[in-house]
Parts: structure tokens; C-alpha cells; sequence
């Protein structure tokens, strides 16, 4: 059996964690640079407020209903996704975890799951102060179906007979189905199917002809038949890249240098996490695509390092130097993205023949950032290009504290 545990509205849930008096209140946070809503509470979900919604278009409804709103505060996030996945590890071996607010759990071998769930659920709400809905089902997209019952009931939900499965089906719409998208929905509307149960009893040969193996995979598993197996261990990554908005448009090529330097030495401390290299390296600056009465000029570029490199000294010369091969005067930029490829283990690294290698130092150094970035806080140490005042950066004018992760903003109790 499989259940899959997911956090509720986790990015509110989160922010509620330090701010209780919040609780049973309209919240809602906003994404990058305050746009649009990317996490609604109950409450805002019952006044009709859409996610992704812009920001700028609710202030009528905001005021109305007295909403608090809170910019993204992914440090914040990211250390509470981890106190619930560790806590998670202490019910099962088999964990994937799927997502910053979602995980399977292979409940293979145990009994009494419904309570054992409930065990579960109140020792993640006890713990970290997330609130979160489990289900429970012989496969992952039967957990899916399962989880999304829980939230609307118990917080628990157990399909474990044949009887189980058909009444959680009978009515469970279509598109709400896991890997079934828009335009599989709106097929399969064409032809009369509006629920789970309708969908399984159509033949096999049609969804394998229709929707590929895709919808031939969702099919079997609806029907008991495990076809996605459980990841408890992730394949190295192929690609890691950023491109974050900036606060404001821009065409200073000194704020641009000290935005490319801050996200390459971001990127380059993840691939040290990662234990990985970079061999090639590619730089893109982006205009905002809907300023039509602005200039719409995309220019990047794209070269191999001399050997794959993770240290952010190396990485960040080899940034500069493609911005400024792409840089033009004149063009308000709203963005730059900065992409590693050709990544492969630091154990795997091969030098190059003709040229020197002058990692060793850089890679300490490196070490030492992170040691240090790590024991006092992000940003701690850096690079003297990124270590400015950063004019560019993201607009996050509602930003939480940092509570877990800063010793300045850890809450005072008197």
C-alpha cells in the first residue's frame, strides 16, 4: 500500500506556524516580486479568489475582506518542507518525496493503515504545526484519489477493498485526476466521460490510442495494477537553472553584473550540494514580453567549460564573461537566466590536456563559503561582484521572518 501525505496550502500553513493569530483569517502569499497568488487559505478559496490570480487585480476584494498576504519566503518554506520530511522518515524506510509539500510513503507490510495514518497525521501537526491530509491506496494514483478525499473529510482517507476504490471513484471528476491535463479532460468530455469510474471502464486499446501511455498507465492503476513504482533514491540531475525576475526593468550593466554573479554563485553552492560539475554554461538576459511598447531583444549565448567545475569563483568569471558578449546598451532587461549542463559527479571529473588546473584553491575557498554561509546564514559570504545593494533584486515588500533559519528572527517568548 501507498500513501501520499500533502501538506495543506503549505506555503499559508507555514507562515501560520509563527503567526497563529492568522489562523481561521482570509491569507494568502504572492509569488515573485509580489505578482500573483501561488497559495490560498481555506478562507480565500471560499471567497472565489483564483490561484495564480494577479496581485494587482484583487485590491478591491483584499480590502473588502481584510486578507493578509505575505511575499514568498522560500527559505522559510523549504526549512519547514524538511522538518515534515523528516519527520515522515520515522514511520517508513521506503519515502519519496515528491515535491516541497508532498510524499509517498510504502506502508508495505503494515496493518491498521487507517490508524496508522492517523498516527501520521497528528504527529507531523504536533511536530512541525503544518496541518496536512493523507491517503491511502494500493497505488500511487489511488492515493492521489484518496488524498484529495482526505482533505475533505477526516484528513484520513483508506481505499483498501475493491468496494472502497469504486465508491471513491464513482464520482471523482476527471479533471482532477493525476496526469489527466486540460486538453485530456476536454477529450474525454468529448466522448461522454465526466468521472474516475467512467474512465476505467473505457477498453484499453482506445486510451492507449488516445491518450498514450500516459493515460494507459493512469488507467491501470485506477484499476489496482501498480505501474510507477516507488523513488527512493533521484537520478543526478541533468540541468540546474535559474531566472528569477528582477524588482524593476533594467539596462545598468553594473546591476546586471552583480544580478548574474549572485544567481550563478546560487547555482554553483547547489551543485556542490549535489556533489556535481558544470562542463557547459549558458547566459540569457530577458526583456518583460508583455511591455509591447518596449524593445523585445532575448540575446544569450552558450560555451563549454575547459573542464566541469562546481567552485564559484570559476563559475561566476565564466558568467561575466558571457554577459558581456550579450549585454546591449539601450534594452531594459527584466531578468537574466543562467543555466548548467553536461552535469556529471565530482568523482567523474577529467581534466584537460593543455591547460593548467587551477580548481584545487578555488574549490577550498569555495568549502569555506559554504561552511560559513551555512552556520551563520545565507548570504553571509559573498562574492565582492554579487555583495552590493543589489537595486535589482525581486520586490518582496511583505516578507515574513526568517524564524528557523536566522538567529535575529528567532521568536522571543517573554
Amino acid at each position: 500500500m501507498y500513501a501520499l501525505v500533502d501538506c495543506n496550502n503549505f506555503y499559508v500553513s507555514a507562515e501560520r506556524v509563527f503567526q497563529p493569530q492568522y489562523k481561521g483569517v482570509p491569507v494568502l502569499v504572492l509569488s515573485n516580486n509580489d505578482g500573483c497568488v501561488i497559495s490560498r487559505s481555506a478562507e480565500v478559496k471560499a471567497l472565489g479568489i483564483p490561484m495564480g490570480a494577479q496581485f494587482h487585480k484583487i485590491q478591491e476584494e483584499v480590502k473588502h475582506f481584510n486578507i493578509k498576504y505575505f511575499s514568498s519566503n522560500y527559505t522559510l518554506y523549504a526549512d519547514m518542507s524538511a522538518r515534515v520530511m523528516n519527520n515522515l522518515a520515522r514511520f517508513t524506510p521506503d519515502i519519496e518525496i515528491y515535491s516541497i509539500d508532498e510524499a509517498f510513503l510504502g506502508l508495505f507490510g503494515f496493518k491498521d493503515l487507517y490508524n496508522y495514518g492517523q498516527r501520521i497525521k497528528q504527529t507531523i501537526e504536533h511536530n512541525t504545526g503544518i496541518p496536512v491530509g493523507i491517503g491511502i491506496a494500493p497505488t500511487k494514483v489511488l492515493a492521489k484519489v484518496a488524498n484529495k478525499i482526505a482533505k475533505k473529510s477526516t484528513g484520513v482517507c483508506l481505499l483498501e477493498t475493491p468496494a472502497d476504490v469504486t465508491a471513491a471513484l464513482q464520482h471523482f471528476p476527471i479533471e482532477d485526476l493525476w496526469g489527466i491535463g486540460r486538453q485530456y479532460a476536454k477529450k474525454l468530455n468529448q466522448q461522454g466521460i465526466f468521472t474516475a469510474q467512467q474512465f476505467i471502464q473505457l477498453p484499453l486499446q482506445w486510451v492507449e490510442k488516445n491518450m498514450t501511455v500516459t493515460g494507459a498507465r493512469i488507467w491501470r492503476e485506477l484499476q489496482g495494477e501498480v505501474c510507477m513504482e516507488l523513488q527512493t533514491s533521484h537520478d543526478p540531475k541533468k540541468i540546474i537553472s535559474t531566472a528569477k525576475g528582477f524588482g524593476k526593468l533594467t539596462d545598468n550593466y553594473q546591476e546586471l553584473r552583480e544580478a548574474t554573479a549572485d544567481y550563478t554563485a546560487r547555482l554553483a553552492a547547489k551543485l556542490r550540494n549535489e556533489q556535481l560539475c558544470a562542463s557547459v554554461i549558458s547566459l540569457r538576459l530577458l526583456c518583460n514580453p508583455f511591455r509591447k511598447d518596449l524593445p523585445q531583444y532575448n540575446p544569450g549565448c552558450s560555451f563549454a567549460l575547459n573542464h566541469p567545475i562546481n567552485n564559484t569563483i570559476e563559475l561566476s568569471k565564466a558568467a561575466q564573461y558571457a554577459l558581456s558578449k550579450v549585454y546591449t546598451p539601450g534594452i531594459l532587461f527584466q531578468k537574466v537566466e543562467i543555466t548548467f549542463t553536461g552535469l556529471l559527479s565530482e568523482k567523474e571529473v577529467q581534466l584537460h590536456l593543455f591547460t593548467g588546473y587551477k580548481s584545487k584553491k578555488y574549490n577550498q575557498v569555495a568549502n569555506a563559503i559554504d561552511d560559513l554561509n551555512t552556520r551563520f546564514g545565507p548570504g553571509t559570504i559573498q562574492t565582492a561582484t554579487a555583495a552590493r545593494q543589489q537595486a535589482w533584486a525581486m520586490r518582496r515588500k511583505h516578507l515574513s521572518r526568517n524564524y528557523t533559519t536566522s538567529w535575529s528572527d528567532i521568536l522571543r517568548v517573554r
